[in-house]
């Protein structure tokens, strides 16, 4: 991984699908989130210093702090990266067992994941993902549930947009409004074997918590079981629904109306909501230490 992580945040996309996904949630979430962009921009924003040598000193600690392969802030963009990767990996799987059961082309659903049972683990691994890399960030064990859970409360920002999208777009938009129930009725249902067999889990395994593929299975089952009940309280206190999402979504994604599993899986494949407000998410928690240690 290359470690000029300012280029990542100088590179980040000011407009495109993933940032129109965003802004998108900005009907459930207004002003939560500003799209920042370039390194020593979001330094100003988060600091609100604007003497250039104070900006280059935080800088060059911040990106110190980064290179510095003990602490785990490279773990945390790599998680963020590789779950957004393997996911449109699994977007496009999904997209062909519909196209396999639309058409004469049958046959691709025996050899491409079903959608809901794919997008249930998608769903439950970019959870788990979120609960490593917060580890990682705050240099805690990775299997940290309860720091997480207390953490979790209080996400504004970037980090409440991310678990919006993840509720929203891996959730709501493919599943339905009971998502989070149907996919821990799944989840409990299912066997190693059958997370060893998605692209998904593939990615990230390494990093779950867990001695082999049941103990990281029960680990993604507890965490969640456990934030079960914060995503379902989103959902109701900021009125997010199917039908609002696609009004939405419907904007920047012509002819999505009535087709949720194309969809999901066209999302899968072309949002990376995840690397994105993962950079920013990091930039910021590097910002804020490195102004603490200056």
């Amino acid at each position: 991984m290359s470690t000029k992580f300012y280029e990542r945040v100088d590179k980040l996309p000011k407009g495109g699908l993933t940032v129109m996904a965003l802004k998108s949630l900005d009907t459930f979430l207004p002003g939560q989130w500003d799209n920042l962009v370039g390194f020593d921009h979001t330094i100003e924003k988060v600091t609100g210093e604007t003497d250039p040598a104070m900006v280059q000193a935080i800088a060059e600690r911040a990106i110190a702090l980064f290179n510095d392969k003990s602490q785990g802030y490279q773990r945390a963009l790599w998680l963020y990266e590789t779950v957004d990767s393997a996911s449109g990996l699994l977007g496009t799987a999904a997209l062909a067992n519909r196209i396999g059961q639309d058409t004469f082309l049958g046959f691709l659903k025996n050899v491409t994941p079903k959608p809901e049972k794919a997008q249930t683990i998608d769903l439950c691994v970019k959870l788990v993902t979120e609960v490593v890399a917060f580890c990682q960030i705050n240099g805690i064990p990775g299997d940290s549930l309860g720091d997480f859970l207390r953490a979790l409360g209080d996400y504004s920002g970037e980090s409440l947009v991310r678990m919006t999208a993840l509720v929203s777009f891996d959730g709501i938009i493919p599943l339905g409004a009971d998502f989070s129930s149907k996919a821990l009725k799944a989840i409990k249902g299912m066997g190693p074997s059958e997370l060893e067999s998605n692209r998904t889990f593939k990615g990230v395994a390494k990093e779950i918590p867990g001695k082999d593929s049941k103990g990281k299975l029960a680990f993604i089952t507890e965490s969640f079981e456990s934030t079960q009940g914060w995503m379902d309280k989103l959902v109701a206190s900021q009125g997010i629904t199917q039908s609002k999402l696609l009004d939405n979504v419907s904007g920047f994604v012509e002819g999505s109306q009535g087709k949720l599993d194309y969809l999901g899986a066209f999302l899968d494949m072309y949002v990376k909501y995840y690397e994105h407000t993962g950079v920013q998410t990091l930039a910021r928690r590097l910002i804020e230490r490195a102004v603490a240690e200056i």
